[in-house]
């Protein structure tokens, strides 16, 4: 009998739990905050502080209310009239209060007051949003407030929501209750947040990313001198990452939201010559410089580079690029000191025509820079395709430099390379001497150690912080890998020749070698291309897979880690099929995997699964 009554005892206390306010599946705090916030629903002070232990009056809610309606929009500087004897003429919330009052979600009281400064409680805030989501008491079974207090839960506007029956609301209460008004079903049967035309993610929630592109102001430039227009109770990200105010430089494209206190900062230039615009220099939509096209995205850079602005083709210039890749401004290449690292690809011709009609021709070289980007630069002297150059200018010149290598070794960390640290925006190219290149993170070399050897060239800041990083073939990524599926081979006195069928990420192709045999087997291979031909071709090592995750293997009892591209084929007699590496994790496949083991010293990944029904 006593553990009858035990075990009922803890249903019921876990029955009551789960009836609490609050004690659903409440957001994360900062979501809730930042998109009630992006909403303007509730903005803070000027400063931005919500003061969410406040408690919330009854003009406050109003003007919450009307910020979470369709009309938010529509409020006056001043009514003229009074509703109310408490409210008159020229108080901060009389428009809220009237148009809430118009719409019958709020009534005053028989006094005829409205009692603006009285703290508003559960119950009236409840019955309130039900309102405006269209519920009357026809459509509600019992009495004030169980009735309301009923439906208010089975809506799910409880969410995070603290306060009870007879409780005062606190300004964090209201924020979880508008943030759950959004997705709450009107009685109509539409998501609240639709009726006012937000965005929606697939799984019916505020599209975050909407609402604060909606109300984001930019981009402007930050011009020498200026200050960000927040600078208290801000959160700052730059080039993506977190950051500080101070972390804000002259000539940095910003943009922020008011609403939510956020303000993004972007530090992406391009510099070189301005060789064309697009549909005409009249009124140009994109600009060509260094050998690449952008779009223009503000007026001000349109007028800048357009024939009656202050930069023409032939110029050297700076342009500063947004959030989005185009053209926020433009400034004269000499007020910045802007300097590229990179390897060469190619060596060729670059011609242009000026706006004065003549032809501008001379040698250039096609850079692999060390943020990923191609870029053409012009210069005196043939430089050999594969060597290291750094790209500066000088007043309104630019100038192409070999680099002699400069080597350093040591463990990889996320923060540092031996005992040197990284910046917080470090740039990092692995590349070769065929002009193979690919950029990478500190993550990607995480745990490995370089000898002096492994690294080409490698630049430093003011704090002796590595800011460029070019590396000598040290992940493998700079080769493409696949399945040769048949192998003919000849030989025949001193003359050989090879024909080549493989499978590279799911594309069927052949290579003849003419006058050469690379001497491998059908299975995995790693492919490298020169000038977009092949230039040799070699067997990975093979092993059987025991374990598999979505990041390693088990292969003949040692751990591997997969590539990020990591290539998965099923393979049913000769036919092999791409598929998702999730389709052969259930356990029903004999897998067998093929990795590099090529001496590079962030390689060794799998870089080919194939997997076979067992049987």
């Amino acid at each position: 009998m006593k553990m009858k009554r035990l075990v009922s005892l803890l249903l019921c206390l876990c029955l009551a739990a789960a009836l609490m306010p609050g004690a659903a599946r409440a957001a994360d705090a900062d979501t809730v905050q930042h998109t009630v916030q992006a909403l303007g629903i509730m903005t803070g002070d000027q400063n931005g502080d919500m003061d969410l232990g406040g408690y919330v009056t009854r003009a406050q809610f109003a003007k919450m209310l009307v910020a979470a309606s369709p009309y938010r929009d529509s409020v006056g500087d001043d009514t003229g009239y009074s509703l109310f004897k408490d409210v008159k003429r020229g108080h901060w919330a009389s428009e809220y209060i009237r148009i809430a009052v118009e719409q019958k979600w709020f009534i005053g009281y028989v006094d005829g007051t409205f009692r603006p400064d009285s703290t508003i409680r559960l119950e009236e805030a409840a019955t309130v949003l039900l309102r405006l989501l269209g519920y009357t008491s026809e459509d509600l079974t019992g009495v004030y407030p169980t009735a309301q207090l009923s439906k208010y839960r089975a809506l799910d506007l409880d969410e995070g929501v603290s306060a009870g029956q007879g409780a005062l609301l606190s300004r964090r209460d209201c924020m979880y209750l508008f943030y759950n008004l959004m997705t709450a079903q009107t009685k109509s049967g539409q998501v609240y947040a639709a009726s006012l035309g937000y965005s929606l993610t697939a799984s019916g929630e505020l599209d975050y990313a909407a609402l604060v592109a909606k109300d984001l102001r930019g981009p402007f430039t930050l011009l020498p001198g200026e200050k960000l227009p927040l600078t208290t109770n801000v959160t700052v990200y730059r080039n993506g990452q977190s950051a500080n105010v101070s972390d804000a430089k002259s000539y940095d494209v910003y943009y922020y939201n008011k609403n939510i206190r956020t303000v993004y900062i972007y530090s992406n230039t391009v510099t070189g010559t301005y060789t064309a615009a697009a549909p005409s220099t009249v009124s140009p939509t994109q600009v060509t410089v260094a050998g690449n096209t952008y779009a223009l995205s503000t007026s001000a850079a349109a007028y800048k580079l357009s024939a009656m602005g202050g930069f023409a083709i032939g110029d050297t210039v700076t342009l500063l690029l947004g959030m989005d890749g185009g053209v926020a401004d433009v400034l004269d290449a000499k007020d910045m000191d802007s300097v590229y690292y990179g390897v060469v690809l190619a060596n060729g011709n670059e011609s242009y025509m000026t706006s004065g009609g003549v032809i501008q021709a001379g040698r250039a070289v096609q850079v692999a820079c060390t943020d990923g980007v191609v870029r053409s630069y012009t210069t005196d002297s043939t430089i050999s395709v594969g060597s290291v150059v750094s790209i500066g200018w000088s007043g309104s010149q630019s100038g192409v430099r070999r680099l002699t290598e400069r080597g350093l070794g040591g463990k990889v960390t996320a923060s540092k390379l031996g005992s040197t640290p990284f910046a917080s925006q470090v740039e990092i190219l692995d590349t070769n001497t065929d002009g193979g290149y690919v950029k990478l993170y500190p993550s990607r070399l995480e745990g490995i150690t370089l000898s002096s050897g492994h690294v080409r060239y490698y630049a430093t800041n003011a704090n002796g912080e590595i800011t460029h990083l070019i590396l000598k073939d040290v992940t493998g990524d700079l080769y493409r890998y696949g399945i040769m599926t048949e192998v003919r081979e000849q030989s025949g006195g001193v003359s050989v020749s090879g024909s080549y069928s493989y499978i590279e990420n799911g594309q069927a192709r052949q290579y003849a070698s003419g006058n050469t045999a690379f001497n491998i087997t059908t299975g995995g291979v790693r492919i490298a291309y020169q000038d977009n031909s092949v230039s040799s071709i070699r067997n990975l090592s093979q092993g059987s897979v025991s374990s598999l995750t979505a990041s390693q293997a088990t292969v003949d009892s040692k751990t591997i880690r997969l590539a990020e591209d990591v290539q998965v084929y099923l393979r049913s007699g000769s036919e092999y099929s791409l598929v998702n590496l999730n389709t052969v994790m259930d356990g029903s496949y004999r897998l067998t995997a093929w990795y590099d083991s090529f001496g590079h010293p962030a390689g060794g990944l799998v870089r080919v699964l194939v997997a076979q029904e067992k049987g």
